[in-house]
């Protein structure tokens, strides 16, 4: 997966540009699509800034072998963004989720 394919996966599910977020809770990580989009005049980030953003993400998601999980959530899903409300994809890293993450 691709930045780019990231994006594309997020406007053919949805039609808007949303932002996308990794956090950790607890042991578990996590991919957030936020209800921020990049089409809104209020949106934090840049073009440059988002699409630099969803290539450090595709990224991870390549290196933890998470990118099909991700991809099939996204098409499969009814859930969509909303004020106040992510689209959460909960990936599976396995024993591994500490490697990624330094306190």
């Amino acid at each position: 997966m691709t930045g780019p394919e990231l994006h594309q996966l997020l406007l053919d599910k949805w039609g808007y540009s949303y932002d996308v977020q990794l956090r950790r809770r607890g042991d578990r990580v996590l991919l957030q699509v936020m209800w921020r989009y990049l089409e809104q005049a209020s949106f934090p980030l840049s073009p440059g800034e988002y699409r630099d953003r969803l290539e450090a993400v595709a990224t991870y998601l390549n290196g933890w072998g998470e990118d099909d999980r991700v991809r099939d959530y996204i098409r499969e899903t009814c859930d969509r963004p909303r004020l106040g409300k992510a689209v959460t994809i909960v990936l599976d890293l396995g024993g591994r989720a500490s490697e990624w993450f330094v306190e």
